[in-house]
């Protein structure tokens, strides 16, 4: 596995990539109706990449594969964190949050805080972030909980 600087050209598979995931993985704590609902007008390739383009954004790949990819801003927001659902439990979230934590130190950030999914909030709790609140947040009328959770670096 490798990890590198997202580039303009990932754009669509660092896409297909997060729909398949919530699709496959976040399914298991999360219902189809709220699945559709996460993911209702994501499929926006200019909007997408210019998200990512904003934020320091890594891509993992294996081969000339992108296995997973996670993005933050300057302020220690880390945004979206996604592995590819075959490539699972293989280190490929630890490795790209090593990275992009130690980002934010370099820029002054004194602490990361991130809205984890039901799915992802062990994984954030292992690497000693804390719950800072439940929420439920409404996507086309559709109620989704999620977690904000913070890190002090």
């Amino acid at each position: 596995m490798q990890i590198r600087r997202y580039q303009i050209a990932d754009c669509t598979e660092t896409l297909a990539l997060f729909t398949n995931t919530v699709r496959k993985v976040n399914a298991a704590d999360y219902t189809p109706v709220q699945i559709d609902a996460w993911l209702h007008g994501k499929s926006d390739t200019t909007r997408w990449g210019e998200s990512l383009s904003r934020h320091y954004t890594l891509v993992a790949t294996s081969g000339s594969q992108i296995v997973g990819f996670g993005d933050i801003d300057d302020t220690g927001y880390l945004d979206r964190l996604f592995v590819h659902h075959q490539f699972g439990r293989r280190g490929i979230a630890t490795a790209l949050v090593n990275e992009l934590e130690p980002y934010a130190r370099n820029h002054g950030v004194l602490q990361v805080t991130t809205h984890a999914s039901i799915t992802a909030k062990p994984f954030f709790e292992k690497r000693g972030y804390t719950i800072i609140k439940a929420q439920q947040v409404l996507r086309e009328g559709i109620t989704l909980q999620n977690y904000v959770m913070q890190k002090a670096l």
